[in-house]
């Protein structure tokens, strides 16, 4: 998740929230980090939802970007999108696309929805073992042409894992026939069922070969008027991450800080608040609608506020490299979710590609290890240690992409 956030004043506020209606879904995604499937106890009923909105509206928020599960399952979900319209706020939604016929995709439009981004993981091979369906790279390609025909710009989302990254540029050759406005790519964090699947996650020296490469898909995509905006773990200071960050490739931007809790919010689909949607709710849970407004809630939770003192506090709270880093104080140790899902508590985050090439200079890299399952809970996550090494070290021996593919092929045939 990306936005340009330096606009606005230094005073928080939910400029920017992420809505999950249901953890309903009609996929059952491998590296989903909700673990979604089934609706959660208790969802939030529409009369539930619509006191959120007006406190959304109260609050001054921008933008809502609706997800699920599948958010299009919510019964409630067309009169959530035209509240959220009446009140002036921007509405995004983020889709496998599964269900995304041509009539659906017209009453997106008329509902007020004028961005849909779909995911999409890699070319139809990969992005259905990810999909745990074979089906599912031609419904999002479905997706993605009804929605131009009912005039919604088309957009695509990555998540880069150990399972596409050699796919990279002949993804984009892809995508960019199929006539997309934009291209959100980020990195696969060990939550959810990711966490059960160490063999897909990057190591974080597998940056120093995708970031340049996301580089040059960049200034290609510029050129083809596609905009391609990294996720906020993706990156950190290497010599292109002015260009990542860039919204026109001339004007340069860089990571700011984890803005959870400052001017982004989650809302779980059974009402529980987050400073972010990602974060794991065990630990960042800042309470529940059903008990407290939205709006008493961002202004005294004590779990928000931490969020927001972070840059005051940014040498206590940092560890291991990044507590020694030449951008400690601006980056703030980068990705708080991801950071978290690695080692149980944020401020050190291996995958920043400065981190990875301040190492490989010194001849070494960081190797992350898997020490302790996850507990099989929607945002929950395992437990890693870092393991540093020769640079050139062999590759453990685990799993290659084209043995896992042919252990998905027989599981199907049988």
């Amino acid at each position: 998740m990306h936005r340009r956030l330096d606009v606005l004043n230094n005073k928080s506020f939910p400029a920017y929230v992420v809505w999950e209606l249901t953890l309903r879904c009609d996929q059952r995604c491998t590296h989903c980090g909700s673990r979604a499937a089934l609706p959660r106890p208790n969802e939030l009923t529409l009369e539930q939802a619509l006191l959120v909105i007006k406190d959304l509206i109260a609050l001054r928020t921008r933008e809502v970007i609706l997800i699920g599960g599948e958010a299009y399952l919510h019964e409630g979900f067309f009169e959530i999108i035209k509240a959220l319209r009446a009140g002036g706020i921007e509405v995004g939604l983020t889709t496998g696309g599964r269900g995304i016929d041509l009539e659906l995709a017209f009453a997106l439009k008329a509902a007020g929805i004028n961005r849909v981004s779909v995911s999409i993981d890699g070319l139809e091979i990969i992005h259905d073992m990810l999909r745990a369906n074979k089906n599912s790279f031609k419904n999002a390609l479905n997706a993605l042409k009804n929605l131009k025909q009912a005039h919604i710009r088309p957009a695509v989302n990555t998540t880069i894992n150990r399972l596409n990254k050699a796919q990279l540029e002949e993804l984009y050759d892809f995508l960019k026939l199929q006539n997309i406005t934009a291209w959100q790519v980020q990195i696969l964090a060990p939550l959810g069922r990711a966490a059960d699947r160490p063999d897909m996650l990057l190591q974080p020296y597998d940056l120093l070969d995708i970031i340049p490469r996301l580089a040059l898909i960049k200034k290609r995509a510029l050129e083809d008027n596609i905009l391609i905006m990294s996720g906020n773990n993706l990156g950190y200071f290497g010599p292109d991450e002015a260009l990542l960050r860039s919204l026109d490739g001339k004007t340069g931007d860089y990571f700011a800080g984890c803005q959870a809790g400052r001017y982004i919010l989650g809302i779980e689909s059974d009402g529980t608040i987050k400073g972010c949607p990602s974060l794991q709710t065990y630990y960042y849970a800042a309470g529940s609608v059903k008990e407290k407004s939205l709006t008493e809630i961002w202004q005294s939770s004590e779990e928000l506020l931490s969020l927001r003192s972070k840059t005051k506090n940014t040498k206590k709270e940092l560890w291991g490299f990044c507590k020694t880093c030449d951008y400690a104080e601006v980056c703030q140790g980068g990705c708080t979710f991801t950071a978290h899902a690695l080692f149980g508590k944020a401020g050190n985050n291996p995958y920043c590609f400065y981190r990875a090439q301040v190492l490989a200079r010194k001849g070494v890299r960081e190797r992350l290890v898997r020490t302790h399952p996850a507990l099989n809970k929607p945002f929950d996550h395992a437990l890693f240690r870092l393991q540093v090494e020769d640079y050139n070290a062999p590759e453990p021996a685990e799993p290659s992409v084209g043995q896992m593919l042919r252990i998905r092929r027989n599981k199907e045939q049988a």
